[in-house]
């Protein structure tokens, strides 16, 4: 993160990415702290904002316009970014609970969490309805619910329960988007309140019934709603409705883990928190938002409190993080409600005054799109200078320490301590494996092995990187993963692994936080491939770096080898391709979240099966794709085979990760591109084939890329077909093996038609 080379000295961690933490995000990132290491937990990498969701639902809005890309702000706020959905808490040593992550350490937590609509007191509610939080999914539901309708005969019968702001401007939208889309449905609205819109003034009530009954939606007011299956909803009043579809848009209901974990919580679950927005039993933690209940000043579930809430606690995070003393923060009593009604319109209410029409639809699209906008255009910051820490910052050692940073030892002397040592390689420890004599549960100075099984001869290589995301968990993953794939591409099965890690300069409890949180990562992808981690070294740098020396045995004479293709071999490729212009476009703050997630889930995958499903389909040639990119790796298969071979690319058979082809449009690459690209010159290709943007993407530099295997054509496409059931959902057939006959380029690339390189 940006704050000059200061050793991190303090954690301050954002558990969700709500409406008041995005404001948080910004604002350090315009006015970051030195020492302290901002971290965000997301489940999603996009957060919709509150205001525009009917809005995007009924067709008004395109996803980016109403939604906020969480990666980029977190980049421009050098905040890490790891994705995952919090459960829990462990008040007692500081941690956040994670779903499939270890846990992360904090010194400093604000929850952002949302809340999700109240369903545990309905029974067959969760299996049948669709919850409008969290947004994501019901966004997906919503999606397919609108193509069943357009496409179907007939009328569907929706059913909202919730008939606050919510419930109505969902339904709305939702009518509005189908009749777009040439549906036909009928519209219930259900609620025990026995009017619409409970809380508004009695104008915007009138309005809105005046609207509902013009559009034939049947209220059910007055009585709850006890039961819902599918197909099905009854009141308390006894009446049962058939139904096709439930959205379900009550009033919020709070997660059970806050009060699980000891916090305080007000009678409904949701935690309590003073006029400083800081929690009245921990003050190391801070909640806001939905999740949150002011103690003094009660106020609705609603995004507008949630948007206000945001600078306030921007302001006392930070003087927190100082030792300095709080601020209070009073919420209005009162506010302007604005609430569309499908079209283009909207109603504006403030306590008994409203106001409704295309005037004030305009007046809310100018609010909602500045606010958007204020996460969107996000200004060039430049970098901090000095390395000095703030006063109030650390205690008297962690300064010395931080003092000390600015004059490490080159070395022996940059390991790291013994005691964050041996504190993180308690967190992975495992018994040795058959064959490892001595290992990491040993304190010797070198693993002893077993030589190989008789039959069986050894395998070893070696990676080493630094780090391309700020996640160190995920990148012990990826780099493992990335490690492996040179075992996997000779057919070799890994058996053991050393690991070179270089830390950050942090404090010394985070420099073991750190070096857990990587370890936990590679251990993982070690455990899922039958590999022990026998031993390592790790040091104190720069940046974050991590490599692992691999050995795994195979065969003799069985290992595949680069230089098997022969002539008429089908070429595949497990994995798309687009790595490297998207972490480099990220890095510039130019990539859109979900396209860098897709990226990294790709990097995550294990390339085990796909190493399997290729010798079971007679692959006579293999190697990974990563620095040297496909076309670079290809050209060695090529060389390797000897001149009476070259090979031939169909670039529309090539797959893509989602938004490569857009960043290499915008000649976002990574450092090593060019060097890449020479090879371009020994490369057959048409003006209009080198022109093209995925022409680029042939030397785009892959981390933990797929498998290229040249194998017999007639069995391309069953081995295509296994490679998709086994998880590659994106491996194709992408070229051919020619005779070398008097082409003077090894490889040849052209463009269509498609399917030739599928039928090969």
């Amino acid at each position: 993160m940006r704050g000059g080379g200061a050793p991190v000295v303090k954690d301050l961690v954002l558990a969700g990415g709500g409406h008041s933490h995005v404001a948080v995000l910004r604002r350090f990132g315009m006015k970051p702290v030195p020492g302290v290491r901002l971290t965000l937990v997301c489940r999603d990498v996009h957060t919709p904002y509150s205001g525009m969701l009917p809005g995007h639902v009924a067709g008004h809005y395109a996803f980016d316009e109403a939604h906020i890309d969480l990666g980029a702000l977190a980049r421009f706020a050098g905040a890490r970014f790891l994705r995952s959905e919090v459960t829990g808490l462990d008040l007692a040593a500081g941690r956040v609970l994670c779903a499939d992550r270890p846990p992360v350490a904090y010194d400093l937590l604000s929850l952002n969490t949302g809340a999700a609509p109240h369903m545990d007191g309905v029974p067959g509610a969760a299996g049948a309805a669709t919850p409008v939080k969290p947004i994501a999914g019901f966004l997906a539901r919503w999606s397919a619910l609108a193509g069943r309708a357009a496409a179907g005969p007939g009328a569907l019968r929706i059913a909202v329960v919730g008939a606050g702001a919510g419930g109505v401007e969902i339904l709305l939208a939702v009518r509005h988007r189908l009749r777009a889309l040439g549906a036909e449905a009928a519209f219930h609205l259900f609620d025990e309140a026995p009017d619409v819109l409970p809380g508004h003034g009695a104008a915007a009530r009138r309005a809105f019934r005046r609207i509902l009954a013009e559009r034939g939606v049947r209220l059910h007011l007055g009585s709850a709603v006890v039961e819902a299956a599918p197909g099905r909803l009854r009141t308390a009043a006894g009446a049962e409705t058939e139904v096709d579809e439930i959205l379900w848009v009550t009033r919020a209901g709070a997660p059970a883990w806050p009060a699980e974990a000891g916090l305080a919580v007000d009678g409904a679950g949701f935690v309590a928190v003073g006029d400083t927005l800081r929690s009245v039993s921990h003050p190391e933690v801070f909640a806001v938002g939905d999740l949150a209940h002011m103690v003094g000043h009660p106020r609705p579930k609603s995004g507008v409190f949630a948007v206000r809430q945001g600078p306030p606690l921007a302001r006392n995070l930070r003087r927190a993080l100082l030792g300095r003393p709080l601020r209070p923060f009073v919420p209005q009593k009162r506010f302007l409600s604005l609430v569309s009604t499908g079209e283009k319109r909207a109603v504006a209410s403030r306590g008994p005054w409203s106001v409704r029409g295309r005037a004030v639809w305009r007046w809310k699209d100018r609010i909602d799109r500045r606010f958007v906008a204020r996460y969107a255009a996000l200004p060039e910051m430049e970098e901090a200078a000095g390395p000095a820490l703030p006063r109030g910052l650390a205690d008297a050692r962690t300064m010395e320490e931080a003092a000390a940073a600015s004059m490490r030892c080159g070395g022996c002397g940059a390991k790291i301590g013994q005691a964050a040592l041996e504190r993180a390689l308690a967190r992975i420890a495992r018994p040795a494996p058959d064959g490892v004599l001595v290992g990491l549960d040993a304190p010797d100075d070198a693993a002893v092995l077993a030589p190989p099984p008789p039959g069986e001869a050894l395998v070893q290589s070696v990676d080493w990187f630094p780090a391309p995301i700020d996640d160190p968990y995920l990148f012990g993953k990826i780099a493992a993963n990335h490690g492996l794939g040179d075992l996997y591409a000779m057919g070799a099965a890994p058996r053991t692994a050393l690991a070179v890690a270089t830390l950050p300069f942090e404090a010394e409890a985070k420099t073991g936080e750190t070096l857990a949180q990587l370890m936990s990562g590679a251990v993982e992808v070690l455990d899922e491939a039958g590999a022990a981690l026998v031993g390592g070294h790790s040091s104190e740098g720069a940046e974050l770096a991590f490599g692992l020396a691999v050995s795994g045995t195979v065969a003799p004479g069985s290992a595949l080898r680069k230089s098997g293709m022969a002539p008429g071999d089908a070429l595949v490729l497990t994995k798309p391709i687009g790595t490297g212009t998207l972490l480099a476009a990220d890095m510039r703050g130019k990539a859109k979240g979900r396209w860098v997630t897709a990226a990294l889930d790709s990097m995550v995958q294990s390339s085990r099966a796909a190493a399997a499903c290729l010798r079971g389909h007679g692959a006579r040639a293999c190697t990974d794709v990563t620095g040297f990119g496909l076309l670079g790796h290809l050209a060695e298969m090529v060389r390797a085979a000897g001149p009476a071979v070259s090979a031939e690319l169909d670039l529309d058979r090539i797959p893509l990760l989602d938004g490569a082809a857009e960043t290499a449009s915008a000649a976002l690459f990574s450092s090593l591109q060019g060097r890449n690209a020479r090879l371009g010159r020994e490369t057959e290709a048409a003006a209009a084939v080198r022109e093209d943007p995925r022409f680029a993407l042939l030397f785009d530099p892959q981390t933990a890329g797929g498998l290229l295997a040249s194998l017999p054509a007639d069995r391309a496409p069953a081995c295509v077909a296994a490679l998709r059931r086994a998880g590659y959902a994106r491996a194709a057939a992408i070229g051919r093996v020619h005779p070398a006959g008097a082409r003077l380029a090894p490889v040849a690339v052209r463009i269509g038609p498609r399917g030739r390189a599928a039928d090969a």
